[in-house]
C-alpha cells in the first residue's frame, strides 16, 4: 500500500510538501471533478507527498473525506484524512477508523474540529464525545490491534497546533495540549495559519525546550482578499490575519493579476522562511481551481530558499499586545522561554473559588489522603441502598451546581481544569486542553465568555503549577456513570481515574513534557 507521506516525512533529508483540498457539498459534478483533477496533477507533478482532505470544514456538511480520499488514493496519490470529533460519538469514530484501516488509508490528522454549523434543517448537534488527545489514543490502541492481527502498518496520525495566540494563557494551553497529543501517539504536527515569523519560530523552539522531537509542517496559504477577510473576522478558528495584512492584501488585489502574483509570491516566501526556521515541510492551502499556483509556489521556493532571512521582515504581523515566549526575534538562537512574568492577577472570586475547591479536593478526593480508606468504607455503605445514594445526591448536587454549574456527569474532571467544569464550561467538553478556536482568551463558540482553559491557566499560573496542564492525559467521560454521584464513583473507583481501564492505563504509560 502507499506510504509516500510517512516515508518522506521520516526522511530527515526530505522537505515535505502536502496540499490541502476542500470538498464541496456535492457528490458529483464540477466541484468533485476539480478536487480530483488537482489531486491528479499533484500526483503527476511528483513533488507533493500527500493531499489532505478536510472533514466538514467550519462544521458545515461537505463530501466525506473518506469517499473522495479513496478515489484519490486509488490513482496513486497518498492521502491524509482529516478526522474530527464533532459529528459522531466514540462508537462511530471507532467504526470509521476501522473502515479507513480496511481500505488502507492510514494517514490521519486528528482534530477536535470546529463547532457544528448548518446542516439539514438547521444547526447540527455538536457531539465532541472525545477530544483530540483521546482520539490520538484511539488510533494508538487500534494500531496495536491491527499489528496483532498481522498487518505491520498501523495508523500514522498527526495533530494540529495553533501558535498564533495573543495571550500567554492560550499559548501555554496550545503547547501543553500538543505535548499530550504527542505523548498519546501523534507522529507529526501541522500548524494553523498565521503570518508572524516570530510565532513560527516560537513553536519550533518550544518543542525543543519541551523535548518534543516530531516533524512539523507549517501552513502556507494562497491568500485572496475574500479568504483574508473571513480569517480577519475570526471565522476560521485558529487562523490569524491582522487588520494590517488584510489591508495589504486588499490593495494588492485592486488589480487581479497583480493580486494573484503577490499571493503566490507571499506563499513562496513564507515557505522559504519556514524551511529556514527548521520546519520539515509546508502544508499548502487556498488551492481551489487548479494545480498551477502550487507549481509556481514550489518553483519560486526553490529559487529563493537560500535568501529566506531577507524575507523575515515581511512576516511581521503581530497581534496587538500579543505574547511571545522568546525575547530574541527569529532567526536568533532561542533563549529560555519566558512564561509567568505578566500573568493576569486572579480576581477575588477566582481566588476564593479556586482555593475552596482545591482544599475540598485535597481533603476529600485525594486517594492518598489519610482518611481515604474511611471515606471508601462510608461510600460502600451508602451505595448499597437507594436511600444512601439519594442522600449522597442531595449532599452533592446543590453544592456542585452552585459552584460549577454541574451537569451531573458522574465522572468529574474539575481537578484537571483548575477546578473548573469542562462539561458546563466548554461547549466542546475538552478535558485535555483548549481547542484551537479561542480568540484573545475568549471562547470560540461563546465569545462573550472566557475560554475555560484560559481561566484554568490563570489559576494554575498563580500557584506556579502550569505543568499540570500537560501532565499525563485525561480519559474521556464515562457515559455509563451519567446522573450518578461522582463522589461515590471516585471513592468506589468507578470513574475515569480507575487504573483498570484501558485508556487510563494508556494515559499513565505516556510521558508528557512539562512547561515551566
Amino acid at each position: 500500500m502507499l506510504r509516500v507521506f510517512q516515508t518522506d516525512l521520516l526522511d530527515p533529508e526530505q522537505f515535505v510538501v502536502t496540499l490541502e483540498l476542500v470538498p464541496g457539498r456535492e457528490s458529483t459534478g464540477r466541484s468533485v471533478d476539480t478536487v480530483i483533477g488537482i489531486a491528479k496533477d499533484a500526483f503527476s507533478d511528483g513533488r507533493i507527498s500527500a493531499v489532505s482532505i478536510t472533514d466538514n470544514p467550519g462544521g458545515n456538511p461537505s463530501l466525506s473525506p473518506d469517499a473522495i480520499g479513496y478515489r484519490i488514493f486509488s490513482i496513486g496519490m497518498d492521502v491524509i484524512v482529516h478526522f474530527t470529533c464533532r459529528d459522531t460519538n466514540r462508537v462511530g469514530m471507532e467504526s470509521r477508523a476501522l473502515q479507513l484501516a480496511m481500505i488502507g488509508m492510514k494517514n490521519i490528522l486528528a482534530l477536535t474540529g470546529d463547532y457544528s454549523g448548518q446542516g439539514f434543517g438547521g444547526q447540527g448537534a455538536p457531539v465532541f464525545d472525545l477530544d483530540s488527545v483521546n482520539l490520538q489514543i484511539l488510533f494508538t490502541l487500534i494500531s496495536k490491534r491491527i499489528r496483532a492481527a498481522g498487518d505491520p502498518d498501523g495508523f500514522f496520525s498527526g495533530c494540529a497546533v495553533s501558535p498564533f495566540k495573543a495571550t500567554e494563557g492560550e499559548c501555554v494551553a496550545q503547547y501543553a495540549k500538543m505535548s499530550r497529543k504527542v505523548a498519546a501517539g501523534a507522529r507529526f504536527v501541522i500548524t494553523q495559519l498565521g503570518y508572524d515569523a516570530a510565532k513560527f519560530h516560537e513553536l519550533i523552539h518550544v518543542q525543543q525546550h519541551m523535548g518534543i522531537d516530531i516533524p512539523t509542517l507549517g501552513s502556507v496559504y494562497v491568500l485572496s482578499p475574500g479568504a483574508a477577510a473571513i480569517m480577519n473576522k475570526g471565522r476560521v478558528p485558529g487562523a490569524v490575519v491582522t487588520d494590517e495584512l488584510l489591508q495589504t492584501v486588499q490593495q494588492e488585489w485592486q488589480d487581479k493579476p497583480s493580486g494573484q502574483k503577490a499571493a503566490i509570491e507571499r506563499a513562496a516566501r513564507l515557505g522559504a522562511v519556514l524551511r529556514g526556521l527548521g520546519y520539515r515541510g509546508v502544508h499548502i492551502g487556498g488551492i481551489h481551481r487548479d494545480f498551477e499556483p502550487v507549481g509556481l509556489i514550489l518553483e519560486r521556493m526553490e529559487e529563493i530558499k537560500d535568501d529566506w532571512e531577507a524575507f523575515l521582515p515581511e512576516f511581521n504581523y503581530p497581534q496587538p499586545g500579543g505574547f511571545y515566549a522568546f525575547k530574541d526575534p527569529a532567526p536568533h538562537p532561542a533563549n529560555s522561554p519566558v512564561f509567568g512574568l505578566n500573568t493576569k492577577q486572579l480576581n477575588l472570586f477566582e481566588k476564593i473559588h479556586y482555593a475552596i475547591l482545591q482544599q475540598a479536593h485535597n481533603l476529600f478526593f485525594n486517594a492518598d489522603a489519610r482518611l481515604a480508606p474511611t471515606y471508601r468504607s462510608i461510600c460502600k455503605a451508602l451505595d448499597r441502598s437507594k436511600t444512601g445514594q439519594g442522600l449522597m445526591h442531595l449532599a452533592e448536587q446543590p453544592v456542585k451546581s452552585l459552584l460549577l454549574g454541574c451537569q451531573q456527569c458522574g465522572d468529574c474532571a474539575i481537578q484537571h481544569v483548575g477546578f473548573l467544569c469542562p462539561e458546563s464550561g466548554c461547549p466542546k467538553h475538552t478535558r485535555n486542553g483548549a481547542c484551537g478556536g479561542s480568540h484573545k482568551g475568549m471562547c470560540e463558540v461563546n465569545p462573550d465568555r472566557p475560554c475555560v482553559w484560559f481561566r484554568a491557566h490563570s489559576r494554575l499560573a498563580s500557584k506556579k503549577r502550569t505543568g499540570q496542564m500537560c501532565s499525563g492525559c485525561v480519559p474521556p467521560r464515562m457515559w455509563e456513570l451519567n446522573k450518578t454521584s461522582s463522589w461515590l464513583n471516585f471513592h468506589l473507583q468507578k470513574d475515569h481515574q480507575n487504573d483498570g481501564t484501558e485508556i487510563a492505563a494508556c494515559c499513565r504509560q505516556t510521558t508528557c513534557r512539562l512547561l515551566p
